[in-house]
């Protein structure tokens, strides 16, 4: 061995022989020890590991600070604790060991404290010796912090907190009705994905070291508190950006509200300046600008854009402008810099950017990109357009998250992982890549190997399709196996070498089944051609692509069956292909899906969604401020809806005769329906009716729903249960030897 990781070997385990002293919290949830049985992954073991999150490299480059969170089944519950790790590998060291999770911790500027969020208020602790020592408690804010950042010099941040909506609750009308609860709204956007909007996401700006924050100065202000800063509904704390000089805060807002809100995707990038207050706007029209970025020397800014107003899954561009500072005064007061020199770095890329990372000279910068079925690293010159770079190998069968720090030889610092193993640190250099951490090692190591193929399955319309295939594990090809296909969500996304807590293929195939992972139409990492095909055409080519796949395996004399399964839109392909299958397949399940496009166009709650997938497409995009039937599209109350049951477009038509509910009459294949209680984006009752209808139709079902959770099963014991269901049903349909 190296005698260089002998050294830190010895010390990593001096410092873990003072961490023994750590006194554990009450209510402390540690790493699990869980004995693998035979060699299978079963969903006690998924939900036993440890999941890593949220890294920060130290301002030494040394070190990387990061968050993992465990689970205790019989508790229902799982804690976030706090780790460190040298750069160069090595035992990871706690930090923390507290009974109530940790979240958001940063290193001071000169990385000798640590900052960090427990139960929504902001904590310091000085950090020496690779120990936490006394912490500070820096706030009190009466609503709590959700998220935050520190300035450049840790001396302010700016903190994500909840205020009022325009929502109305009884107590707006009479104070003496506190008891009571009820929401009451004259306009669209009252529920979001899983919750009321009884509040929404502002950013604050606060001093640090000036006594305990209670309040601070809310960055939208006057008149736009009725706006979202960050934009709901997971308020990303990255859409804000401190400049380097900390004079300024660059954000992504979309400043819409009600049916303007629920029909636009269109957010741009405004200017804070923190002496005066003003605020001025650098991008107009469009679709998302997410993500901002400052080049170190402040002198440019890079950020995530769409180019077409509706639509969620437009190319994701990579723009950068020159900021141009104001020499002029208004008032006696300095105005804001401009920008200019406007390119889109990524116009010959053909694949859409994420999570943009200057490099410290400023002269480029890092993303990462879902290519071809993975997710790989890149970088792109700044002053030379469309010049990128691959930074990580096509033949590694790994999704790399954004990097989230470079060292001084170039190496970039990252997360990984694939359908084998959750997210580990990683350093990538020249395509080579090095693990840093081995979070869950103890215990996949326990787990039988198993196969995973790529297969290129041809459509019907003449395409190559990349079809990844999990084989279970001591595979024998003279044996017989039960297959199930994986219809992907979104309906924008990839199946890829990602990791799941509830979708996991390795638990799959470790439960004696083949798994098969078609990416059709409408996925996005095979350029925008090949995602924007399913938009107007859900009935379509996409439902195509899942029935060649199922064929391709079908055919294949080791298999004795194909079930299909999927949530989301995956759902609804689920309930599709029971009403056009034949006898393709032998069992469904579909976890929250649509079932009734009609109804769900009129219970969803962002409306630029369906408007546009469901046949509107862009020359029915919405226009903030445009009234009256434009030449291109049909208006109805001052909004344009060409993809709404009520429109007479072609494409949208069809698209409703095709709902997966008027085909009800051909199902006969067994299907469980799940769903949760708490879901606004496809509301419960679709799982509900498309549940009921298969009664109706003499159909073998079965129903679960989880009346407190939303699109996805998040609470352990819940998990678990949605687990047990799943598989339950497959093997009752598929394993059996005699099916009801």
């Amino acid at each position: 061995m190296n005698p260089k990781y002998l050294i830190l070997a010895a010390a990593a385990v001096a410092l873990l022989s003072c961490k023994s002293e750590m006194k554990e919290e009450k209510g402390y949830i540690g790493p699990s020890q869980i004995v693998v049985a035979d060699g299978k992954m079963t969903p006690e073991v998924l939900l036993s590991l440890g999941r890593l999150s949220d890294p920060q490299l130290s301002p030494d480059g040394k070190t990387i600070l990061y968050g993992v969170s465990y689970t205790d089944i019989a508790e229902n519950r799982s804690v976030r604790n706090l780790y460190t790790i040298p750069v160069e590998g090595g035992p990871a060291v706690p930090l923390t060991k507290d009974g109530k999770s940790i979240s958001s911790a940063r290193w001071s500027p000169e990385g000798d404290a640590v900052y960090f969020l427990r139960e929504g208020q902001l904590f310091k602790a000085p950090f020496k010796d690779g120990r936490l020592g006394r912490r500070e408690k820096l706030s009190e804010v009466p609503g709590g912090i959700d998220d935050y950042k520190l300035s450049p010099d840790g001396n302010a941040i700016i903190y994500v907190s909840y205020v009022r909506s325009a929502v109305e609750v009884p107590s707006d009308s009479d104070p003496a009705l506190d008891k009571a609860e009820a929401y009451a709204t004259e306009d669209l956007m009252y529920r979001h994905w899983d919750h009321w909007v009884k509040e929404i996401s502002h950013s604050f700006v606060a001093s640090l070291g000036n006594g305990v924050i209670t309040d601070g100065l809310d960055i939208l202000g006057g008149e736009e508190v009725k706006y979202q800063l960050p934009n709901g509904p997971f308020a990303d704390i990255d859409d804000l950006a401190w400049s380097p000089d900390g004079r300024y805060i660059l954000y992504a807002c979309k400043k819409l509200e009600g049916k303007e809100y629920a029909f636009s995707t269109n957010s741009c990038l405004y200017l804070y300046n923190i002496l005066t207050g003003e605020t001025s706007q650098l991008t107009y029209g469009g679709g998302y600008d997410t993500h901002p970025v400052w080049s170190p020397d402040g002198s440019r800014i890079a950020w995530c854009s769409m180019e077409r107003d509706g639509y969620e899954a437009d190319k994701v561009r990579l723009l950068m402008a020159d900021v141009i500072p104001a020499d002029e005064e208004e008032d006696g007061q300095a105005l804001n810099p401009v920008i200019d020199n406007l390119v889109d770095l990524t116009t010959d890329f053909p694949y859409n950017v994420e999570a943009p990372l200057w490099a410290e000279d400023g002269k480029s910068l890092y993303f990462c990109s879902l290519v071809d079925g993975v997710q790989a690293l890149f970088s792109v010159v700044a002053d030379m357009e469309t010049a990128y770079f691959r930074l990580t190998s096509d033949k590694l069968w790994f999704d790399f998250a954004s990097p989230f720090g470079v060292l001084q030889d170039g190496t970039l610092l990252t997360t990984y992982m694939s359908m084998d193993f959750p997210p580990e640190l990683a350093a990538v250099n020249d395509n080579a890549v090095r693990q840093i951490s081995y979070e869950n090692e103890h215990i996949l190591k326990q787990l039988d190997k198993h196969e995973t193929i790529s297969r290129q399955v041809e459509t019907v319309d003449g395409e190559k399709m990349l079809t990844w295939v999990l084989f279970p594990p001591k595979f024998d090809p003279t044996k017989e196996y039960p297959a199930i296909e994986i219809c992907l969500g979104g309906p924008q996304g990839t199946l890829s070498q990602g990791w799941s807590y509830r979708w996991n293929y390795l638990l799959m195939a470790h439960q004696g089944y083949v798994v098969v992972l078609p990416n059709r139409r409408g996925t996005t990492a095979f350029g925008q051609p090949w995602c924007e095909q399913i938009s107007g055409d859900y009935p379509g080519l996409n439902m195509q692509d899942y029935l060649s796949a199922a064929r391709m395996i079908k055919a294949e004399p080791y298999i004795s069956g194909v079930a299909a399964c999927g949530a989301s839109y995956g759902g609804y392909s689920v309930y599709y292909l029971a009403g056009v299958h034949g006898d393709v397949y032998d069992c469904f399940i579909a976890h929250a899906g649509i079932f009734n496009e009609e109804h769900m166009y009129m219970t969803t709650e962002e409306m630029w969604f369906p408007n546009w997938d469901n046949g509107g497409l862009h020359e029915y995009a919405y226009t903030p401020g445009e009234t009256g039937p434009g030449s291109d599209g049909e208006t109805f109350g001052g909004i344009r809806q060409g993809g709404s049951p009520w429109s007479s477009a072609p494409k949208a038509k069809r698209h409703y005769a095709l709902s997966p509910h008027n085909l009800v009459k051909n199902w006969h294949t067994p299907i469980m329906c799940v769903h949760g209680g708490c879901d606004f984006r496809v509301p419960y009752d679709q799982g509900m009716a498309a549940f009921n209808a298969a009664q109706m139709m003499g159909v073998p079902s079965r129903l679960v729903v989880f009346p407190n959770e939303n699109h996805w099963i998040l609470k352990p014991q819940n998990a678990l249960y949605w687990h047990r269901n799943y598989f339950a049903w497959l093997d009752r349909w598929m394993k059996a030897s005699d099916t009801e």
